[in-house]
């Protein structure tokens, strides 16, 4: 029994010499903590893995500000968009909800041994750009010739950049010491118009962009007012009697004149049957006026006015409509005509001769020989051709069998690079020639 007592002593010595020699491991972070680059108004959490905690604690804090946030699952800090959760072995959660910039910083999961122990994890919190309200984009008027400043101030983070352009594409203008720039875009917050011309006027866009979607954009309406001008592109026209005619001006004019149309006599002319009027927009500050004046009579030829005015001032344009006399087509006569053919020069031949009457009078004809059978280009041309004789008194008149005069009328025949068909006129010619002769 003394034995018993003796040996369960010497365990309990051993044991506690044994714990004395090889003491508790210490906690240790199996994990980096995260770090988070996160648009404003969205949801984070940081995750600490932590094995052999034991009896020590976790907590949370933030670093810049030294404010404890939790201990364990205990929340300190009296934000109620922060929260801790444990998964009950050796995983600790601090959830932040809605993100807001002053969230940003580092944040410190700690475990309170000696030396404490700790590892950070950081929160950038970055602001998609916005636009403040401005009342200059409702709308900047200068008279033609003068000045505009358009600003536009983004916030966001990082900082935006200011990118202006022309919402219809064209490029944007900038004068300045007499200099002259056209650009594509412009940056910076303030654009400064000088010298500002009718074509500049129109819709410029400010953008804004920090490379955090969405950019942003938003639309500043310049205006550039002038009197009206007028051009008439046709100031003289002609149309018969009967038909229908568009009389047209061109007007430019800010802010929008009111455009009417008169006769000579000043009298106002009011839709009707007579008269169809229209106009639709060029760009923002000239317009296409029409005029139709419809089955067209006497009276209605002479001088038409277009008329525009403003605020600042009236232009006129004349367009004089004169009638168009219509000339009637001719039908040309009946008569012999070769077009585009010429005659070879030795028609009649030389070497045959028939006598034809006591008064020595002698009759040429000529044979197929004295054409070219090749159709040469010189041979092309235009020929008036007459054939046959006529007998007066007893004895016969010849005729040629070429003659520049008229031929009769029941003969008239065109033709254009066809040999064959001049070989089949010359014959015919001939037998109606030996015809008469005989």
């Amino acid at each position: 029994m003394a034995a018993r007592k003796l040996a369960a002593l010497f365990t309990a010595v051993l044991h506690l010499c044994l714990c004395q020699i090889t003491p508790e491991p210490l906690p240790e972070f199996l994990a980096p903590l995260e770090n988070h680059t996160v648009i404003q108004g969205r949801d984070i959490f940081f995750t600490c893995v932590v094995n052999n905690l034991h009896s020590y604690k976790v907590a949370w804090m933030k670093s810049d500000s030294r404010a404890i946030l939790a201990i364990h699952t205990h929340l300190i800090a009296h934000n109620p968009r922060l929260s801790v959760t444990h998964n009950g072995h050796n995983t600790w959660k601090l959830h932040v909800s809605n993100v807001q910039k002053n969230d940003s910083g580092a944040y410190m999961c700690q475990i309170n041994t000696e030396p404490m122990r700790s590892q950070n994890g950081y929160v950038e919190v970055v602001i998609p750009p916005d636009i403040i309200d401005d009342k200059s984009a409702e709308g900047m008027v200068t008279h033609e010739g003068g000045e505009i400043k358009l600003k536009c101030v983004a916030t966001g983070s990082p900082e935006p950049t200011v990118t202006w352009k022309r919402e219809d594409g064209r490029n944007i203008i900038l004068r300045e010491d007499g200099q002259k720039q056209s650009l594509k875009s412009y940056e910076g917050e303030t654009l400064e118009l000088t010298g500002v011309l009718r074509q500049e006027m129109g819709t410029y866009l400010c953008i804004a962009s920090n490379n955090v979607p969405p950019t942003v954009s938003k639309r500043y309406s310049v205006q550039v007012h002038f009197s009206p001008v007028i051009k008439v592109t046709n100031q003289l026209v002609a149309a018969p009697v009967n038909s229908d005619v568009v009389l047209q001006c061109h007007v430019e004019a800010s802010p929008q004149a009111l455009n009417t149309w008169h006769q000579n006599t000043g009298e106002k002319l009011l839709p009707s049957e007579k008269y169809t009027m229209s106009e639709y927009a060029l760009n923002e500050y000239s317009w296409q006026m029409n005029l139709t004046v419809n089955s067209l009579e006497k009276k209605d030829f002479g001088e038409y006015v277009c008329s525009s005015v403003n605020a600042l001032g009236k232009a006129d344009g004349i367009v004089r409509l004169q009638e168009l006399h219509l000339v009637a087509k001719t039908t040309p006569g009946p008569f012999l005509k070769i077009t585009d053919l010429k005659p070879r020069k030795k028609l009649i031949s030389k070497g045959k001769k028939k006598s034809s009457n006591n008064n020595g009078r002698r009759m040429h004809i000529g044979g197929f020989e004295d054409f070219d059978s090749h159709g040469h280009d010189e041979d092309l041309g235009t020929t008036q051709i007459m054939a046959g004789s006529t007998l007066q008194e007893g004895h016969r008149t010849e005729r040629p069998l070429v003659s520049p005069s008229l031929p009769p009328p029941w003969l008239n025949i065109n033709t254009a690079n066809s040999r064959h068909r001049l070989e089949q006129i010359t014959l015919f010619l001939l037998i109606l020639s030996m015809i008469f002769i005989l």
